[in-house]
């Protein structure tokens, strides 16, 4: 739980960040490399939800079991929280896609608000014939640990026809992230920086190819200096449209 000062802060640099909602491929972008296709872009959270905690932690069906509609996420220890990290990201990320051409399928439109559910992002990036989608996070995980974890899922029935291709693309964003920033590989999650989810409704429910990015461990001291830099945030987004971009189009 935020302090009442944190919270006041996160809320003040949480209206920098530029409302974004579904962007179609403008005209000036029509020709670009990604011309005629479609990213659906889910920033984990939002920055609201801890002000209705009955509607975040009602249940609902992620394919497999009935899980929590969402959380309030975590945050770094000087109390920049994971909400206004993740959009962040995804508005460096859907700028440098839109540059390329692509029009850009949004699961929340702020960081003001509550919700959507889990399963309600799953089912907009699905609407939205999103030819590849990406769930950015960061993650909470024990101080010493540090580094990013791509999450893949597992076959469970909606999911099935596009196991290979978020394998594929998941491998992809593992070596964007490892060549164009310092994030390490996850030292405390998963296997060489993969790991395979059967628990989650972005990855249980989806229907375009998919990953989770826990981008990097906001409990620690080293990756929090990383996450709360626009600098550094403005790089990740590229490494994520770097590998978008391949698995897109090569």
């Amino acid at each position: 739980m935020l302090t009442g000062m944190s919270r006041m802060r996160i809320l003040v640099a949480a209206a920098s960040v530029a409302a974004v909602a579904v962007v179609p491929m403008s005209s000036a972008h029509a020709t670009g490399k990604l011309s005629g296709k479609i990213v659906g872009i889910d920033p984990g959270h939002n920055g609201h939800n801890y002000r209705d905690p009955s509607y975040i932690n009602h249940k609902v069906w992620n394919g497999r079991a009935y899980e929590a509609c969402d959380t309030t996420g975590t945050e770094t220890n000087g109390g920049y929280t994971e909400p206004l990290f993740t959009m962040r990201v995804a508005a460096y990320l859907a700028s440098d896609l839109k540059a390329l051409g692509a029009s850009i399928v949004w699961t929340r439109s702020n960081n003001t608000g509550i919700g959507p559910c889990v399963d309600r992002r799953a089912k907009l990036l699905n609407n939205g014939h999103a030819n590849v989608s990406i769930d950015i996070h960061g993650d909470g995980g024990p101080s010493t640990g540090r580094g990013f974890a791509i999450l893949e899922p597992v076959a469970d029935g909606p999911n099935n026809k596009v196991i290979t291709s978020s394998e594929t693309f998941g491998r992809l964003l593992r070596g964007s992230m490892l060549h164009m920033t310092e994030m390490p590989m996850s030292t405390y999650d998963g296997k060489n920086g993969l790991a395979h989810r059967n628990d989650l409704a972005g990855l249980n429910l989806t229907t375009e190819p998919k990953v989770l990015i826990e981008v990097g461990n906001m409990r620690n001291r080293t990756d929090a200096r990383l996450l709360t830099s626009s600098s550094w945030q403005q790089k990740v987004a590229r490494a994520m449209a770097d590998a978008i971009t391949k698995f897109l189009v090569g």
